[in-house]
């Protein structure tokens, strides 16, 4: 008995040291962060900048790979299968980690079971945004426009199901207003749609619309995030405009495959809170609109069930579907017209989504899980 006891302990000793030295040795070669987006966007920028300076520390190649497709499904399925060994990192986001489990019936991944969290990076709250032609200059004044003229205001997104689409969803219901829903194929070509004066409305991610606000092509009405952006102290956030559960924000964060070794876990965890910290980093993250919200790999882990549980019902409220297509013709409405589209064969897909009461947030806050 006694001998099998010192055996086990042995066994026990011999394990923890070869934790102890993976951790010790680890990076021996290249690693990958894996960006279920096209290069350019948001979640591409983030990721190069924590690749770069990994690539300072550590003195090993840490290339991105942009893997976009299905709403980063794609990308996300690819990292769920890599080998649990420290060297396929994800740079995701609340699109594919909290939003599309409940909008896409057959998924490659599950976001529980087949990531480990390592660090929340950052957020990205949406602006509400208008034609500068429309006669208002405030969440207020459009809700009162918007009351006048039931169904007849158009607003852009990104695409049914984005947050883009969700968050003007959680604001219609929230103001008790009626808009209707056009989905374009990406940000780009929804916020073309406003400037152009296609639609009069969009809550876009606040990098995507801030250049043209402060260009006078867009006027900006309010912010989604918990707190006035930094980028855009001037505008008020929707929950100073009376709206108190109008918090969503598109946020970013790393994740790993299930069963990575926990030691390398937490040494990823400790090397993203201390990029975080560095001044340069921050404001490398602050020109591209995104608020740092580092948190440690269990708050992290927390947050992602919060907000899995928050979007589920957000999803279901919204009636939103990934199987629509996405408008690719102008609407027969301009802004100031307030026309009701046509019957003919030109109009877009219209989507006038369910009513119902909206849940709020409630006690979230984004980035401390």
């Amino acid at each position: 008995m006694i001998g099998r006891l010192v055996l086990c302990m042995c066994v026990v000793s011999a394990l923890l040291e070869v934790r102890v030295a993976l951790a010790q040795s680890y990076p021996a070669r290249t690693i990958r962060i894996i960006v279920p987006f096209s290069p350019g966007g948001a979640s591409d920028t983030g990721a190069r900048i924590i690749g770069q300076q990994l690539t300072e520390r550590w003195g090993q190649q840490v290339i991105v790979e942009n893997r976009p497709g299905a709403g980063g499904t794609i990308g996300t399925g690819i990292a769920a299968k890599a080998a649990p060994d420290g060297y396929t990192l994800l740079y995701g986001s609340s699109t594919e980690l909290a939003v599309n489990p409940h909008l896409y019936p057959k998924l490659t991944y599950d976001t529980l079971r087949d990531f480990a969290p390592v660090a929340l990076v950052s957020a990205t709250p949406l602006l509400l945004v208008v034609h500068p032609s429309l006669p208002v200059r405030s969440t207020k004044e459009l809700v009162v426009l918007a009351k006048g003229r039931p169904g007849e205001i158009l607003y852009a997104s990104s695409g049914n199901g984005a947050t883009t689409h969700l968050g003007p969803e959680m604001f219609k219901q929230q103001a008790g207003i009626n808009m209707k829903h056009i989905p374009y194929k990406g940000s780009a070509p929804a916020v073309v749609s406003v400037i152009s004066g296609e639609t009069q409305v969009a809550m876009m991610a606040l990098p995507a619309v801030l250049p043209h606000v402060e260009a006078g092509r867009l006027r900006a009405l309010g912010a989604s995030g918990p707190k006035r952006a930094v980028a855009a102290r001037q505008v008020p956030t929707l929950i100073e405009a009376g709206y108190p559960r109008m918090e969503i924000v598109i946020w970013n964060g790393v994740v790993v495959p299930s069963g990575t070794p926990q030691e390398l876990v937490t040494k990823l965890t400790r090397e993203m809170l201390s990029i975080l910290s560095v001044a340069s980093v921050q404001e490398n993250f602050r020109a591209q609109g995104a608020e740092l919200t580092p948190a440690d790999a269990r708050a992290f882990g927390a947050y992602i069930k919060s907000e899995l549980a928050r979007f589920a019902i957000i999803v279901k409220q919204s009636g939103a579907r990934i199987d629509r297509p996405a408008a690719d013709r102008r609407p027969d409405q301009r802004c100031g017209l307030f026309r009701k589209p046509h019957s003919g064969n030109h109009t877009p897909e219209v989507v006038e989504l369910p009513g119902g009461d909206w849940p709020g947030p409630g006690s979230h806050q984004t980035g401390t899980g």
